[in-house]
């Protein structure tokens, strides 16, 4: 059996604000376990955001900036077993993967914007796993980082946001450093007390069980599931932002 992690609230520290989130090491013990191996390694620190879809997710936790281009790819662990208990509503946080393995999440992560999604996230390959809700104010900040100017600059990064960054930096092939990237400075444990999110009462996945919808009526939102698909683990790294 796998134990619970001991730690259930974290804190994202970017430039923009730093955010809490409570992690439901009781109920999704195997995700939250595998999240804190790479917070306790530092392995988020000068993370990215490198994708960013309106009225859907934000997503980083594969990619760093190290003072320098190109982008480093995070070294992920093992693959985590999925954990589909909750739903994927706005501000939770769930584990991205590959759409061809339920069980690939490794080291990225995504926090739901809407819950306009939950029909596809919830049924889609097994399920999303839905490990944590941002806390407090948090989605303020959240929303913020959705709302920076996003670019394509080649996949993975083809919806990348920048801080302080405009259209005719971009055309001017003004160089991005730190300054313009959505950085996730640090991740930090704040409380290791696994009962912090008792008081809590996250929407349960009630369609997990039900059949992935085939056809093509999805509309906007499978248009914009497809395109966290593409690239959802470190499969284009041979792009990562090489500019002249």
């Amino acid at each position: 059996m796998t134990q619970a992690a001991s730690a259930t609230t974290v804190q994202f520290q970017t430039p923009l604000g730093d955010f809490e989130v409570n992690l439901f090491d009781k109920t999704t013990p195997k995700t939250v376990e595998n999240f804190l191996a790479y917070v306790k390694a530092n392995a988020y620190t000068n993370a990215i955001v490198h994708r960013s879809v309106p009225g859907f997710v934000i997503q980083g936790g594969g990619y760093k900036y190290t003072g320098e281009l190109p982008l480093v790819a995070i070294a992920q662990n093992a693959k985590v077993t999925n954990e589909p208990v909750y739903s994927n509503v706005r501000g939770t946080i769930a584990m991205a993967k590959l759409g061809s393995d339920a069980n690939s999440a490794t080291n990225q992560w995504f926090i739901n914007l809407s819950n306009d999604n939950v029909s596809n996230l919830d049924k889609q390959n097994g399920g999303f796993t839905v490990f944590g809700q941002v806390t407090g104010n948090g989605m303020a900040i959240v929303d913020a980082i959705a709302a920076l100017n996003r670019f394509n600059m080649g996949s993975p990064f083809d919806s990348i946001p920048l801080r302080n960054y405009t259209a005719a930096d971009n055309t001017n092939k003004v160089p991005v450093t730190g300054d313009h990237f959505m950085m996730i400075q640090n991740i930090v444990v704040l409380n290791a007390d696994p009962d912090t999110a008792a008081n809590l009462n996250p929407a349960k996945n009630t369609l997990i069980n039900e059949k992935e919808d085939k056809g093509g009526g999805g509309g906007g939102s499978a248009g914009l599931f497809s395109l966290m698909m593409l690239g959802l683990l470190a499969l284009g790294r041979k792009s990562l932002l090489n500019r002249k």
